[in-house]
């Protein structure tokens, strides 16, 4: 098979093509690309598909032709697998098969399309978690990694005043990319305690790779990271925002209000478990449960990177390529991954303890301020019910066309409610592309 990342018609005949997958990997971010280039060096068909309209994921979006982006690229293209992007999962089963929805044209159908491959690697990644407050539905108010690829993407911030807040470390690398661009980063909030991120900062005398990366975030946004810090309440004003943020701990607290153009806000990343979850796949308190070779409890799945467990971009690249060398049926080279494995994992637990959200956040939104922005469902309107299914079923929350992947977690801060049912389709299609192409 030939790479197709660049071209959608070409990936549309890769998809439906005559030959039978071995290994069809989900996702084409890091551990998607490092198991697909794992597998198919390895002698397996390989076909990977992706919903965004080129292979990278979020953390390489837009990267070039420069650096391991560029590198990790040029070698998937190499190697043989097949790349279909724009491509998403609508449904699964049975064992391993899925039905996506291929790419089509501006003139073409859009299409479903069964596949059935021998082995699955999940490599889905994470996505944004977002804790709703007073104003967050405010036009300028975008999510931390919302806004990354925003400017990644072209979006000028040159000028404009930029307030960064929630918690992890990608706000910093925003903060970062503010400033290259020539915005005017006003203040980076880390609801984390100054306290929690020293211990974490001295945990990287032990890797001096990450070591120099966190330092060198450091330098470039200066002196405006605020921990033990985050916003409560935004407003419009005359000219762009004001943003309210709280520091100090319970008992102790002090406001401040500071005006800005735009406000991202983002508190760290949760795994997409979706297409797991729809597959069987057992899910444990970081995200979809893997062995010591990256099974999941499903036979023939695999799992790697974020959706697995939060933890980078190394995480994600040995996961990845462990994955592929095991689908492949290479345990042997996979085993001689196992020690730095390990301790990309022991880094995702210092990231989830560091980073774990304040009691607080639970309580900022009032019963006017918006859970469901698909379906404009406040939070006094979902009060009283006692649990997800039971507010959906009467609230019509996570009815809309996100299918609950932003307000599910979004209740789970607030409510603590646990976002569990997942029913086809997994994404909104067309009721026009409801008929089943031929089982591949």
């Amino acid at each position: 098979m030939a790479d197709n990342a660049t071209a959608p018609s070409g990936a549309a005949a890769a998809i439906r093509g005559a030959d039978p997958i071995d290994v069809l990997v989900i996702g084409a971010g890091p551990a998607g690309i490092a198991a697909a280039t794992a597998a198919a060096e390895a002698g397996s068909r390989v076909l990977v598909i992706d919903d965004n309209p080129a292979p990278g994921g979020q953390i390489w979006r837009g990267g070039g032709a420069a650096g391991a982006a560029g590198a990790a690229l040029r070698r998937l293209a190499a190697c043989g697998a097949a790349v279909v992007p724009g491509t998403a999962v609508v449904s699964v089963g049975p064992g391993p098969a899925v039905v996506v929805r291929g790419p089509h044209g501006a003139d073409e159908r859009e299409s479903l399309v069964r596949l059935a491959p021998r082995r699955v690697v999940l490599a889905t990644g994470a996505r944004e978690r977002f804790v709703p407050f007073p104003g967050w539905t405010t036009p300028g108010v975008v999510g931390a990694g919302g806004l990354q690829a925003l400017v990644k993407q072209g979006l000028d911030v040159a000028g404009r005043r930029v307030v960064v807040a929630g918690s992890g470390p990608l706000l910093l690398a925003v903060g970062e990319l503010v400033v290259q661009r020539g915005g005017r980063l006003v203040a980076i909030a880390e609801q984390a305690g100054a306290w929690r991120l020293a211990r974490f900062g001295a945990g990287l005398l032990a890797a001096p790779s990450k070591l120099a990366q966190a330092l060198s975030l450091r330098r470039a946004i200066g002196p405006v990271l605020r921990p033990g810090c985050f916003p409560i309440a935004v407003r419009p004003a005359a000219a762009g925002l004001v943003v309210t943020l709280r520091a100090g701990g319970p008992g102790r607290e002090r406001d401040t209000e500071l005006a800005c153009d735009i406000l991202a806000a983002g508190f760290g990343l949760v795994p997409n478990t979706e297409v797991a979850r729809a597959l069987g796949c057992r899910i444990g308190a970081a995200g979809v449960w893997v062995d010591q070779w990256q099974r999941t409890s499903v036979g023939d799945v695999l799992a790697a990177g974020e959706c697995t467990g939060v933890g980078g971009l190394e995480k994600s690249l040995v996961e990845g390529r462990r994955a592929g060398l095991v689908a492949a049926g290479r345990e042997r080279e996979a085993d001689r991954l196992r020690a730095p494995a390990h301790r990309a994992r022991r880094f995702a637990a210092r990231l989830e303890r560091t980073f774990a959200l304040d009691p607080r956040l639970a309580t900022l939104a009032d019963d006017e301020t918006i859970v469901c922005r698909c379906e404009d469902v406040a939070a006094g309107r979902l009060r009283g019910f006692t649990g997800w299914r039971e507010a959906k079923l009467l609230s019509r929350v996570g009815m809309g066309p996100c299918q609950g992947r932003v307000c599910g977690t979004c209740t789970a801060v607030v409510f603590g409610w646990t976002c569990d049912d997942v029913r086809p389709p997994l994404v909104p299609v067309p009721v026009g592309s409801l008929s089943m192409a031929p089982e591949r």
